[in-house]
C-alpha cells in the first residue's frame, strides 16, 4: 500500500492499513473508527472489528430484503451481543497461571499466537524478546503496567535474528565529544541548550580597547566554566541536553570529565528521566542531589554503521526495557515493530483478564453454533437478526480458510463436525489444511469481547441511519 505521503507500507496490519487508507464513504469510515478503537483499547484484533462488523451489514442487507424493519435487526442484534458475551465466558480453554506475568516462558507461550498472526516463522523468537521485556519492565503490581515503558530501536543491517533486549534504553544518536563511556553514571538532564547564558533582553556594551574586548570575553567564558565545574562537583558525570550544546560548552565539559548527549525529542528526554529516575532542569545550574538520575553504564556502541548510546541497568530499579529491532529493510522492521506493538498491548491486557479462548477460528464457530440455537428458541422476529448475527460469526472460520487457499465450505463444516464430536479445542490448522483438535493457538478473552461489541456498535450505529447524503468535492476532475 501507498499513502497519500509517496510512503510504502507492506504489512498485513489491519490497523495499519485502515489507518492510512483515504476512506470518503461515512459508512467505511464508522468501521475504520471501531477498528481505530479498538487499537486504543485493547491494540490487538483490529482485523477481526473490520471483518466481523462488514460481515453484520451484509448479513443486515440480507434482513432488510426479507422484510424486516430495522429496529428489529437491531434489537436482535443487541440481543445477540449481550447472549454472544455471556457465552464467550463458558468457552475458556486456559487461564494463565498467577505468576505468569513475571515467567519469561509462560508469557512467551500465552502470546506466540498473537505474534504468529503478524509474523508467522519468527513468532518464537519475537515472542521470547517480548516476554523478556515485558518481565525487566513488569512492576510488583502488574496492573500498573505501562507499555511506553517497552521502547523499540530499530537499527537497519543484520537479519530479524539479530534483535536483542536491553534493560534501560539505547538512543539511535552518538555522544558529543571524546568521552563515549561512563561507569556508574550520574545524569543531569537539562531541557534547555547547554551554552552560554544570553540576556532576555537586548543589550548594548560599549567597548573602548582590544583589552576590554578580551576581558569581556574571557568574563563569559569564566561564568560558562564556573557553571560546569559546578555541575561536575554535584557529583554529575552526564548530562544529556534536549537543545542545542554550544562548543565553549562541550569543551568545559570535556575538561571536567563529563559525557554529553543531545536529544532533541522530548518525548524520548522524559523517558531518559524515567530509565535514570532524573528531574529535568529548566535552568543552567548546578543540579539538586534529588535531580541527578543514576545509571549503571553509559556507553555508545556502534550497531550496524549507526552510534547508538546505551542507558544500561544493571539493577531493579529501571522499568524501562528496549528491543532492538535488526533489519534489511525499513519495511520489514516496520512491520516486526507492529507485531512487537500487538504482543505488548496483548500483556498489557493480561494484567486485566489473563484468560484465553480456542483460536483458529474455533471459538467464533462455537459461538455461531450456540447463537443460532438460542434464536430458533426466541419468539417474535429478533430470532432472525439473532440466526444472521450467529451466521456472520462464521466469517473468520471461512476467511482463515480461504487466505490459507482451503474450501471454505468444507471446512467450516468440519470445524462444526468436530465440535459437535466433542472437540471443543478444534481449530483451522492452516499449514496442513485441516481440522485439527488441538492447533495451539490461543486468542485473549478480553481482545475478543472488546472486538464484538466495538463491531456489533459500528454496524448498529450505521443501521441506525435512515439514509446517507454525500456531497461531490467541488472543483475540476481529479486525474
Amino acid at each position: 500500500m501507498i499513502n497519500h505521503l509517496e510512503k510504502l507500507f507492506v504489512t498485513n496490519d489491519a490497523a495499519t492499513i485502515v489507518g492510512e487508507l483515504e476512506v470518503q464513504h461515512p459508512a467505511a469510515k464508522l468501521l475504520v473508527m471501531a477498528s481505530n478503537m479498538q487499537e486504543v483499547e485493547v491494540g490487538d484484533g483490529t482485523n477481526l472489528v473490520v471483518v466481523f462488523a462488514g460481515e453484520l451489514l451484509s448479513m443486515a442487507e440480507e434482513l432488510l430484503k426479507s422484510g424486516l424493519h430495522v429496529s428489529e435487526i437491531i434489537g436482535g442484534y443487541k440481543a445477540a451481543e449481550a447472549k454472544a458475551l455471556e457465552l464467550i465466558d463458558t468457552l475458556v480453554c486456559f487461564s494463565a497461571p498467577p505468576g505468569t506475568l513475571h515467567s519469561v516462558p509462560q508469557l512467551a507461550a500465552a502470546i506466540n499466537s498473537v505474534i504468529a498472526s503478524k509474523q508467522w516463522g519468527n513468532e518464537d523468537l519475537f515472542a521470547e524478546r517480548i516476554a523478556e521485556a515485558c518481565v525487566l519492565a513488569m512492576p510488583s503490581d502488574p496492573l500498573k503496567f505501562n507499555t511506553d515503558n517497552i521502547r523499540v530501536a530499530k537499527i537497519l543491517g543484520s537479519s530479524v535474528g539479530a534483535t536483542t533486549v536491553v534493560r534501560g534504553m539505547v538512543m539511535p544518536r552518538g555522544a558529543l565529544g571524546t568521552i563515549k563511556e561512563v561507569q556508574g553514571a550520574r545524569v543531569a538532564v537539562y531541557s534547555i541548550p547547554l551554552d552560554s547564558a544570553t540576556t532576555e533582553t537586548k543589550g548594548t556594551v560599549l567597548l573602548k580597547s582590544a583589552a576590554d574586548l578580551k576581558n569581556y570575553n574571557d568574563s563569559e567564558e569564566i561564568a560558562l566554566e564556573k557553571i560546569i565545574k559546578a555541575i561536575a562537583a554535584a557529583g554529575v558525570n552526564m548530562v544529556v541536553c534536549g537543545q542545542a550544546v554550544g562548543e565553549l560548552a562541550l569543551h568545559f565539559c570535556e575538561k571536567h570529565k563529563i559525557m554529553v548527549m543531545k536529544c532533541p525529542s522530548k518525548f524520548e528526554l522524559r523517558r531518559i528521566c524515567r530509565t535514570t529516575g532524573a528531574n529535568a532542569l529548566v535552568r543552567m545550574e548546578p543540579p539538586m542531589p534529588e535531580d541527578i538520575g543514576s545509571c549503571a553504564r553509559v556507553h555508545v556502541k556502534e550497531i550496524g554503521s549507526t552510534m547508538c548510546t546505551i542507558l544500561e541497568q544493571e539493577d531493579d530499579g529501571s522499568k524501562v526495557a528496549t528491543i532492538v529491532v535488526r533489519g534489511s529493510s525499513p519495511n520489514i522492521m516496520d512491520d516486526v515493530e507492529r507485531a512487537i506493538d500487538d504482543g505488548i498491548n496483548v500483556i498489557k491486557a493480561m494484567t486485566r483478564d489473563a484468560r484465553f479462548l480456542p483460536g483458529a477460528g474455533g471459538a467464533e464457530l462455537r459461538l455461531a453454533d450456540a447463537l443460532q440455537q438460542y434464536a430458533e428458541a426466541q419468539p417474535g422476529l429478533d430470532q432472525y437478526a439473532i440466526n444472521k448475527y450467529g451466521l456472520a460469526l462464521e466469517v473468520v472460520a471461512r476467511t482463515l480458510a480461504e487466505n490459507a487457499g482451503l474450501d471454505a465450505a468444507n471446512i467450516v463444516a468440519a470445524l462444526y463436525a468436530a465440535h459437535k464430536s466433542g472437540k471443543p479445542n478444534a481449530g483451522i490448522n492452516v499449514v496442513d489444511g485441516k481440522v485439527d483438535d488441538e492447533t495451539g493457538v490461543l486468542d485473549l478473552l478480553w481482545t475478543k469481547k472488546e472486538a464484538i461489541r466495538q463491531a456489533t456498535e459500528a454496524a448498529v450505529t450505521v443501521l441506525r441511519v435512515d439514509q446517507i447524503i454525500m456531497a461531490k468535492p467541488a472543483g475540476a476532475k481529479k486525474e
